[in-house]
């Protein structure tokens, strides 16, 4: 990531994504200072950008993305400046799991979507467990995050962050796959509570 790159886009896109998507952050207070998984759902390619600025400037992760979005030319350039990289959806991209657990050893706060792609509606057909994976190997909390589905032109999208937490690690042996969809599975649960007690 480049701090000169991340700043310059950071104030131009704040400018003009304000105009017309200003949000609120709500438990912006429950984000830790060290190294964490930031996790919400995912309805709209604006998300993102919604985490970003309800996280503020000094405060920015590193954000993994659909590898896709890399390979634009200009597009690509411009997100891999700014602390975003790419995971090949589908497979096991080996690469993309590294640079997330050097992410969080090093002590920073990595972005991720747990579902794993958009679901217009604000319904859900489950987390992936890649999240659940980083927690579990590098020890790090994780803070569950909602937004509404629909965020609405020129009025304020409340982005809530929900309280940190260790997911529970098994005793005397290496994860299983069993534990990984049971850490999926309760950190969706979590995310969709915050909908539950927040939304409209």
């Amino acid at each position: 990531m480049s701090e000169f790159w991340f700043k310059i886009f950071y104030a131009i896109a704040w400018f003009f994504f304000n105009l017309v998507h200003p949000g609120r952050a709500i438990g912006r207070e429950n984000v830790p200072q060290d190294a964490c998984l930031l996790c919400g759902n995912h309805t709209r390619y604006s998300d993102p950008l919604f985490i970003l600025f309800a996280m503020g400037r000094k405060d920015h992760p590193y954000i993994m993305a659909k590898g896709e979005l890399l390979r634009y030319p200009v597009l690509g350039w411009i997100l891999k400046k700014v602390g975003v990289f790419g995971v090949d959806r589908g497979k096991s991209d080996v690469k993309a799991i590294k640079e997330a657990l050097r992410v969080l050893k090093e002590g920073h706060k990595l972005l991720l979507f747990p579902e794993g792609t958009r679901f217009r509606s604000g319904e859900t057909q489950g987390a992936k467990t890649g999240a659940a994976m980083l927690a579990l190997r590098t020890g790090v909390p994780i803070v569950p995050i909602w937004m509404p589905a629909k965020k609405k032109w020129f009025r304020r999208t409340p982005v809530v962050f929900g309280e940190a937490y260790y997911p529970e690690m098994p005793e005397g042996a290496k994860p299983t796959n069993e534990d990984y969809r049971r850490v999926a599975d309760d950190l969706l649960a979590r995310i969709m509570a915050l909908g539950a007690q927040h939304g409209n």
